[in-house]
């Protein structure tokens, strides 16, 4: 009867680790495939990112990957990359990421809204890109967010005012692009120097709180 208990007690804790491991291997291959499906997006002439393999079943071993002792991507850096191509809405599904490093390379099309999704980002780094479209209002849901630097692209529109709910936010550069309407003044905005906004040739001063919409005529 002792052995018989002892193997079932044994056979138990072999299912709880089995399982403990098909959970992680789970998340790993939700991350995977949204990591992949940036892949499949740029063009990738130096095969920075041939360690990218879906077959693969944690993303943790791949290159310019960084995750956290759970074996959650906390980190994507591919910055200077001579990376093209488009970002793609399943890099939201990342909810642990705390580093979007993809700064200096030929990156083109919009900023995916569904990166509002990243309530653990601390960093967005897509400058000197070739973006385009408009700032999305989700990136205010980025509570957690300190560096926002879009600088050196071709985004156009207004400064969404949802940021300035990001009490956390300590760096803001959206220099040389094509923004328009007025700088907001209030939370962190109220220490952001504004050669961070220059050379958007349509971008009006700071606001005056209470006059004006500061986005009339703005698009």
């Amino acid at each position: 009867m002792l052995k018989f208990n002892s193997l079932i007690v044994s056979l138990t804790i072999g299912f709880a680790v089995i399982a403990s491991w098909s959970s992680i291997g789970v998340r790993a291959n939700s991350e995977g495939d949204a990591l992949y499906a940036l892949r499949r997006s740029l063009n990738d002439p130096d095969n920075v990112l041939q360690s990218w393999d879906p077959n693969l079943v944690n993303p943790c071993t791949w290159f310019h990957i960084t995750c956290n002792q759970d074996n959650r991507v906390t980190r994507v850096d591919l910055g200077n990359s001579n990376l093209s191509g488009h970002l793609v809405p399943e890099l939201g599904k990342l909810e642990h990421l705390q580093y979007l490093e993809l700064y200096k390379n030929n990156i083109q099309g919009s900023i995916p809204e569904e990166l509002g999704n990243l309530k653990s980002l601390i960093s967005l780094d897509l400058y000197n890109n070739n973006l385009t479209g408009v700032l999305p209002p989700s990136l205010g849901k980025l509570k957690s967010l300190v560096f926002l630097r879009l600088n050196d692209n071709r985004l156009r529109g207004s400064i969404p005012r949802q940021l300035a709910d990001i009490s956390s936010l300590k760096v803001v550069d959206v220099s040389n692009n094509d923004l328009c309407g007025t700088i907001p003044t209030s939370g962190p905005f109220e220490h952001i120097p504004l050669n961070n906004f220059e050379n958007n040739p349509r971008l009006e001063g700071p606001e005056l709180l209470g006059l004006a919409s500061y986005d009339t005529n703005c698009s």
